[in-house]
């Protein structure tokens, strides 16, 4: 290598390094001022455990945690509701967010409950005497006995049905000694007075061919019998052979168990849902295998204070008597009423004290808190009356910890808001004595007349 490359060669080195140390402190100075420029501008500091406590400067609390920075807007759409959250696609992956579209759909409802089987208290007959007297033959002496209708039950002796049958066959002897007479009025007095006698025989409930026996014989009879309104099943028995009865004494209790209630409690959320004439499915332990169908009949008007139910009656045919009174079923009420509504998940719910919201994504890891009112749950889907539309996403999973951050947000809008207010109030120090109006007496007032 000559002299003169080698002078070239240092003489173009120094030039690069001076050029270097030139541009290079240009250059930093240049990124420096972009990178401030770029940075998005930090208006407070909040303290790390307590979002209501902040601090103008970068300080630490007393556990030596950073207080966090608190930006001015990042660039993103400034329509977005106070509260809305936007998040990390991956941070979105990583915490489990999952979402599901609001659908318009008809709902409807499977209600599953237990019942206690019972009379048809329409058809239950309690008899009684209407007379005082003693019981001077049973007929049906044992409980759980069948009887059909117009069956004899107790044969009773009472003066009273004595009295009245004399005073009858009086009344009878007499019409026919009077039919012919030549007078009318006597005639018909008669005829009213027989009928007014056998009216008070049928009014103490003797039997229809005991009145025609007594009719035939002329002849008195001590003991008058009581049968079986209808067919059914001997419940009680209230008197024995020669007991003294009163109208008070309940002699039988006879119940046609061919149809009977069902019972069932029904809870306040499955209300809305049931109406009378909805079909019924029982299965009961004691007949295993078999399902009877039967009909909601009525729903009682009132709750019930220490279950918090409410007592719904169904009503079940019975022909063979497999049913019997004080089991124990398990209804299934296929509730007929459908709503078509806007319906979501019940876990995209989040309520709170004072509201109920769901988080709706505004667009990719941006969820946006709405208040909602929320209808009937059915089978894990909850009806939407107010605050959502059909299509809009809803998230399912995760939304607490979107909710916490959510309520953060919020809080620091509300104390950025303060802090705006505050700084836009004018101040006294600004303010001078030219530009405040003074009275017009104020101008003829001196020192003197103070």
């Amino acid at each position: 290598m000559n002299k003169t490359t080698m002078i070239t060669a240092v003489f173009m080195l120094m030039i690069g390094l001076g050029g270097g140390y030139w541009f290079a402190p240009q250059t930093s100075k240049h990124e420096e001022a972009t990178t401030k420029k770029d940075a998005p501008k930090v208006l407070f500091y909040r303290n790390p455990m307590n979002p209501n406590v902040t601090s103008p400067v970068f300080t630490k609390d007393s556990m030596g945690m950073d207080y966090i920075p608190v930006y001015a807007d990042d660039g993103h759409d400034t329509s977005a509701p106070v509260g809305t959250v936007r998040i990390n696609p991956t941070m979105v992956q990583n915490i489990g967010v999952r979402t599901v579209k609001a659908k318009l759909k008809t709902l409807s409802r499977t209600i599953r409950t237990v019942g206690r089987v019972t009379y048809d208290e329409e058809r239950v007959a309690r008899l009684h005497s209407k007379y005082d007297g003693w019981v001077e033959k049973i007929m049906v002496d044992k409980t759980g006995d069948h009887v059909h209708k117009g069956t004899r039950l107790i044969s009773i002796y009472s003066p009273q049905l004595v009295a009245t049958q004399e005073e009858y066959l009086l009344a009878l002897n007499n019409a026919e000694i009077l039919k012919n007479s030549p007078f009318p009025d006597v005639r018909q007095g008669a005829k009213s007075l027989l009928a007014s006698a056998h009216e008070r025989l049928k009014l103490l409930d003797v039997p229809e061919h005991q009145i025609k026996q007594l009719t035939k014989t002329r002849k008195v009879m001590k003991g008058l019998h009581i049968h079986s309104p209808f067919e059914g099943i001997v419940m009680h028995i209230g008197a024995r052979d020669g007991q003294r009865i009163t109208p008070d004494t309940e002699l039988y209790m006879i119940v046609d168990l061919t149809h009977i209630w069902v019972i069932v409690d029904l809870y306040e959320d499955d209300l809305p849902w049931v109406r009378e004439g909805d079909s019924a499915d029982m299965t009961v332990a004691g007949i295993p295998g078999r399902v009877f169908t039967g009909k909601v009949s009525y729903i009682y008007p009132y709750l019930e204070a220490k279950t918090r139910t409410i007592k719904m009656r169904l009503e079940f045919d019975n022909p063979k008597l497999a049913l019997k009174p004080e089991m124990f079923a398990n209804i299934v009420v296929k509730a007929g009423k459908q709503i078509d509504a806007i319906i979501v998940p019940s876990e995209a719910i989040v309520r709170t004290g004072e509201q109920t919201q769901v988080f709706v994504q505004r667009s990719a890891g941006e969820y946006e808190p709405r208040n909602v009112v929320v209808g009937i749950d059915s089978e894990g889907q909850a009806q939407i009356l107010e605050g959502l539309k059909s299509d809009e996403i809803v998230v399912t999973s995760s939304q607490f910890l979107i909710d916490s951050e959510s309520k953060l947000k919020e809080a620091t809008a509300k104390m950025m808001q303060a802090r705006q207010a505050k700084n836009t109030k004018p101040k006294m120090k600004d303010m001078n004595m030219g530009d405040m109006a003074m009275p017009d007496d104020m101008g003829d007032m001196n020192m003197e007349d103070m």
